[in-house]
């Protein structure tokens, strides 16, 4: 951390007027700072600990390649822009490779506290649920994981979609309608998977 000292107090936006101008270290602090955050927004598009950092590489990447594409007189926050990259990538990643690959969640466990006899029954629950929510249309899961995932604001989160507040609400809607439809019609909305799953729909 020795080499950001003089960079720790500067905001991402000025950061991103270094980066336009050649300035290496600014550009690595941006990504310390941020990559850890775009990854788990990726993540929870493409549900792959790979496909996430292929996703974040690739868009920091072209981001450093062509740094003109952040405008500062647009006023816009510099992690609401690029969350629109990342999300934009990981779309058009999913796109190129989709039928071709199976969503992998029995490694992780979303209730931190399970008994030991009742880890294979969560892990079966959250494949369940990951499945429900891969299986949204593109701009309703993105909407739902911006929201409910990334703790993003509707207005946040229709900023990085470029669509307006009601739109966003209304992709919100139609998401929570259709995971409780998926998750009703695998039986997850009775006793436990009724709570598991209110965190979406409710």
């Amino acid at each position: 951390m020795a080499e950001f000292k003089n960079l720790h107090g500067i905001s991402d936006e000025s950061l991103m007027e270094r980066v336009q101008n050649g300035d290496h270290e600014a550009f690595s602090m941006l990504v310390h700072r941020n990559a850890k955050m775009f990854y788990a927004a990726a993540y929870r598009m493409c549900s792959s600990a790979d496909d996430a950092e292929d996703i974040v590489q690739d868009a920091f990447m072209k981001l450093w390649n062509n740094p003109g594409r952040w405008d500062a007189g647009r006023g816009a926050k510099f992690s609401t822009w690029f969350y629109r990259v990342v999300t934009n990538q990981a779309i058009d990643f999913m796109r190129r490779k989709k039928g071709a690959k199976e969503i992998d969640t029995f490694d992780r466990i979303m209730d931190e506290s399970p008994g030991q006899g009742d880890i294979l029954e969560e892990k079966e629950r959250d494949a369940m649920l990951e499945k429900a929510v891969q299986s949204l249309p593109e701009r309703q899961k993105t909407a739902l994981n911006l929201c409910f995932y990334e703790g993003l604001s509707n207005k946040e989160a229709a900023d990085i979609m470029g669509v307006g507040v009601k739109a966003l609400e209304s992709l919100l809607m139609r998401a929570k309608a259709g995971l409780r439809t998926e998750l009703e019609r695998c039986g997850m909305l009775s006793r436990d998977g009724e709570k598991r799953g209110q965190k979406y729909y409710g």
